[in-house]
């Protein structure tokens, strides 16, 4: 642990300031569950320049708000005041001199040379690095951002595991305010573990070569551990959990997250917090992913109406509740939520822009466009409505750019199922093949969409388009259990992925998917090599990204652990 000599903590620190310190950070926690989020910041605000759980505190709050919503200017308020939490908590830490330091390299640490104020410092240091390198993510999912918060949050990996071996080993007398200590390193150990456990190969391989290393069960028990904690962290070791089995398991994996559990770490808040928004919103994606999508809705309805402070809050149910609608089909709801989105976040009004016109695109010729808006012309305004973020390009509006070009031609060259395509990238399909009824509906669209094309004219995005449909036909015929159809219509995308022109993405996708089907009927060695064929022989292609993660999720399934991370030549696919 990396102690540089600083200012002196205000004068008179003592146990019974860090005691009042925790009460009165537990507090406003408190509040900020129960949706009073100005009251909640405002208790925490006056200290939050002297004490570092105030600070840390107030900071994890402008986290917790960019990470909801995703504003650029939430994100860059949240960096800065994490940045300054980390000063704070610096001025608390152990002061080592050289002798301390080489008396620690020949006879080791133990807690024991820490006062409970030095050890609290440590854990809340490493939680701001953490905290910030997760912001760094935020701006951008691309592999760059990783290494760069991997590089970035080195000192905080070392201090949380040093921190951890020494508390499993050490005799230390326990303070009072141990349980927030212990906290503090289950839900860095967890985070860490949880999220190196699913990078892919090629990046876990640079990250353990500087010392890291990821085991997903391991992370997945040290946040339980920590969330059963009655403990400062034990709300953000649950809430973690909760955007891994709702989220990132979905959108960054292969939809495969723990529902059962989701619910069960739940439930506690939604009886203590009913209203609380932050909680509601959480039921009602657990209720989504299970297919249930009116109670969904009625979920996110109560989410809005339970606050009115934090109105960029409500953007995230509208996001939900357009996928909602979508899997629904029913367009004019869907559109409806993302004309809100283009005109109330600033989150990036290009990929809402492009959802509108989306929906548009779906409606019958002789239905009303309201607003008279016309789906071409708002194609068109994407490119335009580009956003950098910390210089950086969001992923989802590259793509949503990129297809928004075909547009721009005398004769534009329509998207055939554009909404059905953004909810393929949002992994989707995983949601509604929980619902028979959804997945017909969606099939049947995508089935007129396959008949429209038959008749359609050559173009030079003819072959793309007709490669679209299949790969969602195919993840429709797989839910409803038609597994011959779905293996043949995605085998015909790697077979005739020659004729694509322009989305690349769609022949690691299709390969991606067809070793999913593989996986369902326990093929795994079959499986594996499509994987690896994916991973090592497609690149520079829309939402990259996304698509490695879901492939390293993959494979997790397909091989052990430790084969899965050993260099694996591969051959190419079965030629059908």
């Amino acid at each position: 642990m990396s102690r540089n000599a600083s200012a002196p903590p205000p004068p008179g620190a003592s146990q019974s300031d860090l005691n009042v310190a925790l009460s009165e950070c537990m507090t406003a926690l408190d509040l900020f569950l129960s949706n009073s989020f100005p009251d909640a910041l405002a208790h925490l605000q006056a200290k939050a320049k002297d004490s570092m759980y105030h600070a840390l505190t107030y900071a994890t709050m402008l986290e917790m708000q960019a990470m909801m919503t995703f504003d650029p200017q939430d994100i860059l308020n949240a960096g800065n005041t994490m940045k300054e939490a980390q000063a704070i908590c610096q001025k608390y830490r152990k002061k080592s001199t050289v002798a301390d330091s080489f008396n620690s390299l020949v006879r080791g640490q133990s807690l024991e040379q820490f006062t409970e104020e030095e050890i609290h410092a440590e854990v809340c240091y490493a939680e701001c690095l953490l905290q910030r390198a997760a912001l760094t993510f935020l701006q951008d999912e691309n592999m760059v951002s990783f290494i760069k918060g991997g590089i970035k949050v080195r000192n905080s990996y070392l201090t949380y595991k040093e921190l951890h071996s020494l508390e499993q080993c050490s005799n230390y007398a326990k303070g009072e305010n141990h349980c927030h200590f212990e906290g503090g390193i289950k839900l860095g150990v967890g985070a860490f573990n949880l999220t190196l456990s699913m990078l892919p190969t090629r990046i876990l391989r640079l990250l353990e070569f500087v010392g890291f290393s990821g085991n997903k069960e391991y992370g997945l028990l040290q946040l339980q551990e920590g969330a059963s904690l009655h403990s400062f962290r034990a709300v953000l070791c649950t809430m973690l959990l909760l955007c891994y089995h709702t989220f990132l398991s979905f959108v960054l994996g292969t939809g495969k997250g723990n529902i059962e559990e989701a619910e069960e770490l739940l439930q506690p808040y939604l009886k203590r917090y009913p209203k609380g928004a932050i909680f509601l919103f959480f039921s009602g994606r657990i209720e989504e992913i299970k297919g249930n999508i009116d109670i969904a809705i009625r979920r996110f309805e109560e989410c809005c109406e339970a606050q009115q402070h934090w109105k960029q809050f409500h953007h995230m149910c509208y996001w939900e509740l357009m996928w909602c609608f979508t899997y629904k089909c029913q367009w004019k709801m869907a559109y409806f939520y993302a004309d809100l989105l283009s005109k109330e976040s600033s989150w990036s009004k290009a990929t809402y822009v492009y959802m509108k016109a989306s929906y548009l695109s779906m409606f019958g010729e002789e239905e009303g466009r309201p607003f008279g808006e016309d789906e071409v012309e708002l194609f068109k305004t994407v490119p335009s409505l580009k956003l950098k973020i910390a210089g950086k390009s969001l992923p989802t509006e590259k793509f949503a750019i990129r297809k928004s070009r075909r547009y721009f031609s005398q004769k534009p060259a329509r998207v055939p199922v554009p909404p059905l395509e953004m909810m393929y990238i949002w992994n989707g399909y995983a949601v509604i093949g929980k619902h028979r009824d959804l997945t017909e509906g969606m099939l049947e669209v995508l089935n007129k969409a396959e008949a429209a094309l038959q008749q359609a004219p050559v173009t030079e995005f003819l072959a793309d388009d007709q490669c679209l449909v299949k790969l969602l036909k195919g993840l429709c015929l797989k839910y409803l259990g038609n597994v011959l159809e779905a293996e043949e219509y995605f085998s015909y995308i790697h077979l005739n992925e020659k004729k694509i022109k322009y989305d690349h993405y769609l022949i690691p996708n299709a390969l991606l998917e067809l070793a999913l089907l593989y996986l369902e009927y326990d093929r795994k060695e079959e499986a594996a090599k499509l994987l690896e064929w994916a991973k090592n022989n497609y690149k520079n292609y829309s939402m990259e990204s996304r698509t490695h993660f879901r492939i390293q999720a993959a494979l997790l399934l397909a091989k052990p652990r430790a084969e899965n991370g050993a260099h694996t030549p591969s051959p190419s696919p079965k030629r059908r």
